[in-house]
């Protein structure tokens, strides 16, 4: 929701205003390093001064010498040069722009390490850390005048060219990631199962191909799991399917699934009322579907891809399901509702099987806040992996080690089977308190049958996770990065 940074790449030339960053390799700084910008060589007593030694991210600032164009001069540690990855270039970003602030004027000077793929990443990490979502904020504060001049970041490198065109897919990419955290921040009163439809449905304007089924339609297909969750609430569910096709016409899809809960009081089964604001975050699995398929398509992903999110409203209305009810799946299987905030594994269940059944994807990844006890195991650093393949368990970690967007694989099996097994129905939808997150995937994984399959607890990562170098929003867009990575890591290659 802030404006974000300009962004130009320029071949190395002598700067003429503004702030200047400078890149540093672990180590002293040494004389004439800074070039131009540091004529007199103040650089080298002030990083002794900091005792600045080049580590990751550590960092100095120093107004500039008499004779320098630059106004001010930043000195950004990087480390050792030949154990720089990916999400270390994006978090240099993030550091820059964490240490420029909003002033005007930037130029981040090249450095020996870092070509057109890595001055794009660079650019990314600057814009993820510039956004804010200061939608409902109507009384002005300090530097938000400063802030609407805009700013402008000039990244100089030998390649310019290469990176502008580089820059054209990350761009694309973080956009993706902001469309996911503007969808999370989102108060529920504003964004119900409707209006969220409806701002899936502007991907068309990048080529997507948008369809909404309402509740006539998911009646007719017998999804009685998740219209037994959207039933205590006034606002209507919605379930948006999202077509990319950017692969050959025979080739199988792939298949991306959102659990989008746009506001969860737990039903009659309902939540203590501390921190249950939170729950206007329920949705960051649709989130993070909706933004993947805006990354997918700005780029030109060249792969066939489906993502499907189940949107409704969890409320405790006369007319909500009851602990004890008993519903149809629209794969024919029961379910014996114990509790009803164990909403989203419903939701899902029947975005599942009609993934499965209308689209024979060659594999599915679903995204869902699902559970607490992922963060009980986990913390908010990781989200929870489960999965029926080895080969895309392993393919989705290398990918959350590239983007920094880290998974940790939990098990699944049979012992979860008898835990969610009903005395009345073919499953119940809690399979007790111990291992709540992996009886919850164990119950999806009723749902998939033979596709290779991978589930996403992001409960501890979508929302109100910690502050980092790239985001310091309440919604992190988590998800959109990992799964860009992994279509072209994989899919694309």
């Amino acid at each position: 929701m802030s404006i974000l940074p300009t962004i130009s790449f320029a071949k190395p030339t002598t700067i003429k205003k503004g702030v200047a960053i400078l890149l540093a390799g672990e180590g002293a700084l040494q004389d004439g390093q800074g070039g131009d910008i540091d004529p007199s060589g103040v650089l080298v007593r002030a990083a002794e001064t900091a005792t600045f030694k080049g580590k990751k991210k550590e960092s100095f600032n120093v107004l500039a010498p008499h004779g320098s164009a630059a106004e001010r001069i930043i000195v950004i540690g990087i480390g050792k040069l030949d154990e720089l990855t990916n999400a270390d270039w994006l978090a240099f970003g993030g550091v820059a722009k964490a240490m420029v602030g909003d002033a005007p004027i930037v130029t981040l000077l090249p450095h020996d390490a870092m070509g057109a793929d890595e001055a794009s990443l660079l650019a990314q990490g600057f814009w993820l850390r510039a956004y804010s979502f200061k939608k409902y904020k109507k009384t002005p504060k300090p530097g938000d005048k400063e802030e609407r001049k805009g700013q402008k970041l000039t990244i100089q490198c030998a390649d310019a060219a290469a990176a502008k065109k580089k820059w054209g897919d990350d761009e694309g990419v973080a956009r993706g990631v902001m469309l996911a955290r503007d969808l999370v921040n989102e108060p529920a009163n504003i964004l119900g199962p409707e209006e969220f439809a409806s701002r899936a449905g502007a991907l068309d304007a990048l080529g997507v191909d948008v369809e909404i089924l309402t509740e006539k339609d998911m009646k007719k297909l017998g999804m009685g799991a998740l219209l037994g969750v959207a039933q205590g609430s006034v606002r209507p569910p919605r379930m948006v399917v999202m077509k990319w096709n950017g692969g050959k016409a025979k080739d199988k899809p792939i298949a991306f699934i959102g659990k989008g809960v746009t506001f969860d009081t737990g039903g009659i089964s309902i939540k203590p009322s501390a921190g249950m604001e939170d729950m206007k975050g329920d949705m960051g699995g649709a989130a993070a579907v909706t933004g993947l398929m805006h990354a997918l398509a700005a780029r030109k992903a060249k792969v066939n891809v489906i993502g499907i999110i189940g949107l409704v409203e969890n409320m405790p209305d006369a007319n909500a399901q009851r602990p004890g009810d008993i519903v149809t799946s629209m794969s024919g299987q029961t379910i014996e509702v114990i509790n009803t905030d164990a909403e989203g594994r419903l939701v899902l269940a029947d975005a599942l099987t009609y993934c499965g059944e209308k689209y024979k994807p060659q594999m599915m990844i679903n995204l869902a806040t699902l559970t607490g006890a992922i963060m009980v195991a986990l913390g908010k650093h990781y989200a929870g992996l489960f999965s029926n393949n080895d080969d895309l368990a392993a393919q989705l970690t290398a990918a959350g080690e590239a983007t920094g967007e880290r998974v940790w694989r939990m098990p699944i099996g049979p012992e979860y089977d008898k835990m969610i097994d009903s005395k009345f129905a073919d499953m119940k939808n809690i399979g007790g308190r111990w291992g709540g997150s992996c009886t919850a995937a164990q119950f999806l994984k009723r749902f998939v049958g033979e596709t290779p399959w991978a589930h996403l607890d992001i409960a501890g990562t979508a929302m109100a996770s910690p502050a980092n170098d790239i985001n310091t929003s309440w919604g992190s867009g988590y998800g959109v990065r990992l799964l860009d990575q992994l279509v072209a890591d994989v899919y694309e290659a």
